[in-house]
């Protein structure tokens, strides 16, 4: 199979093994038509091998990681079962490594199809490969879709409550607990880096030391409190009460010369990405409009005087095609002068009808070069959106030497 392919199952009971040139740790979930788990019984993994019509294997004597699916035992209302991947080792990405599924006839054994997806990179965990329901019956499709905030990205983006605890000593695992069963640990799970555009799908740090330590949080960040403050790095999912919060919104971007009002021609752009970080189109001062509307950039600013924003960029987050999986917001120095040269970069996030802020990212430092990936935006596996700030600096003085750059922080 190809990325994004699918194929009908012929068997009841199916069998999806993960392989790559190293251990992987393979999960399943099972979710909802809202995308969602049920609660976090629905994630099955070797710590919780056991879930209503889907079972985990572990790896033994050759054999590797599994899922199995009794699509027959699947409960009503479960639409979905995706199945998962991470490499076992902590930290460790799936660069070089790209796994590959078989999903066999869990009872003859027969391969029915396999599926290898495109060269990976910062990935810490991958949806590999989903099983799901149509018109009554059953079939396969192939995913690849990556994180790079590991295990953790998939579970909470799914639904399932990752929660803070003290990690044990000599063990990396994070664990995930289960409103109605005893606590479970999950697989190791790396910590985010910084984002490339990303996921930086962004740059992650390193994993947490085997030392007794507070685990890091895990907890998704949402609108739920209102507005949010983020760190380089931080990420904030664009829902609230669970639900999708807005369908259009404004980045505004804003600079101030740092040197006795010397003019500074700073530009801002939003670069569109597919699944596979390809660019699909960009938003700059050449082009103020793409995707018929659906992005689109306020005009030029040539010198960063005035108050408020200095550049602004709306998006209607509904008006995007089904292609477009991450927006990344760039600001270059068009006219070649460092980012030691202005003071007070920041970009903000804001309700596009109301005005209301609700994310905002201040640079806390500028470095000498001439341009700066600020943040992006990605559209995640369950269809929701996650703003991540980014704040790294380029050798980039044009929206057209960005994109590199950008995507490789996705």
């Amino acid at each position: 199979m190809t990325q994004g392919g699918n194929a009908p199952l012929t068997a009841a009971r199916v069998t999806v093994e993960v392989t790559a040139p190293k251990a992987l740790d393979v999960s399943g979930l099972l979710l909802t038509d809202a995308g969602k788990v049920r609660s976090d019984a629905d994630f099955v993994f070797f710590n919780a091998p056991h879930g209503p019509g889907v079972t985990h294997r572990p790896a033994s004597g050759g054999t590797p990681d599994a899922i199995t699916i009794d699509t027959s035992a699947v409960p009503a209302g479960i639409t979905k079962i995706v199945v998962t991947a991470s490499p076992d080792e902590a930290g460790a990405t799936f660069a070089g490594i790209e796994p590959t599924a078989t999903v066999r006839d869990a009872d003859s054994g027969q391969v029915l199809v396999t599926f290898t997806p495109p060269q990976l990179g910062r990935e810490t965990a991958l949806i590999v490969v989903e099983v799901y329901q149509r018109g009554g019956a059953w079939k396969v499709r192939a995913v690849g879709q990556g994180y790079a905030d590991g295990l953790a990205g998939i579970a909470t983006d799914f639904g399932v409550s990752v929660e803070d605890e003290p990690a044990p000593a000599a063990a990396t695992a994070a664990p995930v607990t289960a409103p109605a069963a005893p606590p479970v640990t999950a697989p190791p799970v790396a910590a985010p880096v910084a984002p490339p555009l990303p996921q930086s799908t962004p740059p992650m740090p390193p994993a947490p030391p085997a030392a007794p330590a507070a685990a890091p949080s895990l907890t998704k960040v949402t609108l739920d409190k209102g507005r949010v403050s983020l760190t380089k790095g931080g990420s904030v999912s664009l829902e609230k009460n669970g639900k999708p919060f807005l369908s259009s919104v404004r980045m505004g971007l804003g600079w101030e010369p740092a040197g006795r009002g010397r003019n500074i021609d700073l530009d801002a752009s939003c670069i569109a990405f597919d699944a596979k970080r390809e660019k699909l189109d960009t938003a700059w001062f050449m082009k103020l409009g793409i995707f018929n509307g659906a992005v689109v950039h306020s005009g030029d600013n040539l010198t960063g005087e005035g108050g408020g924003d200095d550049e602004s960029i709306t998006v209607h987050l509904d008006g995007l095609p089904p292609e477009v999986c991450g927006l990344v917001f760039v600001v270059n120095s068009f006219s070649g002068q460092k980012f030691t040269e202005v003071k007070n970069a920041y970009c903000r996030l804001l309700d596009a009808g109301s005005n209301q802020e609700l994310v905002r990212f201040d640079l806390t430092q500028s470095e000498s070069h001439t341009g700066v990936v600020m943040c992006k935006l990605v559209r995640q596996y369950s269809g929701e959106w996650v703003m991540t700030a980014i704040g790294e600096y380029v050798d980039a003085k044009t929206a057209r030497a960005m994109v590199k750059p950008a995507a490789s922080m996705l």
